[in-house]
């Protein structure tokens, strides 16, 4: 990465908006690299907002509790959807349009693609249902690029036993639920190849990020 291009001026002078989401599933180290990558991008002066869904906002974040909560367990799949795509309908209009209409780099931990690989390829609900959910929610609003840190399913138990800390309602989805979610995830990605690009998430931290970044600066100078 040659650190002598000056990245603010090279921004300023794209006038583009961009509109960055991390995609994985369950312990992928999606987080991580999302942070990571926040912390770069000010460390070089640029403008940049970290959001996380659901949440971002004070009413989004109370449909968070609610959806990971495991005294609710018994919701039901449509509610799960439905909640999901009401956080972000009040995240996009209240948070990230604003953002990106003063040409900041907006950060996402999750968005649309997550409902799709979570709430349709694993729950099951009819893709063109949540795919009109998703544009309602959105009002059409698309990342400009996605990364999918991806692991195996192994890998996530691995993980969470490691990390030693109670799963949420939604980590506790079981096995059969996260092999459809990440086959999903695959799915998604050969559809939109020229917005996806898929990070092997078992790699070293620094590695993973080195790629991330210069993904990002390419983008920038181009």
């Amino acid at each position: 990465m040659n650190k002598s291009v000056n990245l603010v001026t090279l921004y300023k002078q794209s006038k583009i908006n961009m509109f960055i989401t991390f995609e994985g599933i369950d312990y992928s180290g999606k987080t991580t690299h999302a942070k990571a990558l926040v912390e770069f991008l000010e460390e070089q002066n640029l403008p940049v907002l970290f959001l996380r869904e659901p949440g971002g906002t004070l009413i989004s974040e109370k449909i968070r509790t609610i959806l990971l909560d495991k005294v609710n367990l018994g919701m039901s799949q449509v509610a799960e959807l439905l909640l999901f795509s009401s956080a972000r309908a009040q995240l996009v209009r209240e948070v990230i349009t604003p953002a990106l209409g003063k040409n900041i780099i907006v950060i996402c931990d999750r968005f649309t693609d997550s409902t799709v690989a979570y709430q349709g390829y694993g729950r099951g609900i009819d893709l063109e249902d949540v795919h009109r959910l998703n544009h309602l929610a959105t009002g059409g609003l698309i990342p400009d690029l996605t990364f999918f840190v991806d692991i195996t399913i192994d890998e996530i138990y691995k993980r969470q036993s490691a990390a030693g800390v109670e799963i949420d309602r939604m980590e506790s989805s079981g096995r059969e639920f996260f092999e459809k979610a990440r086959d999903g995830y695959w799915r998604i990605a050969q559809e939109a190849p020229d917005r996806f690009v898929v990070v092997n998430g078992t790699r070293p931290i620094d590695v993973i990020q080195n790629e991330i970044r210069d993904i990002i600066m390419k983008r920038i100078i181009n």
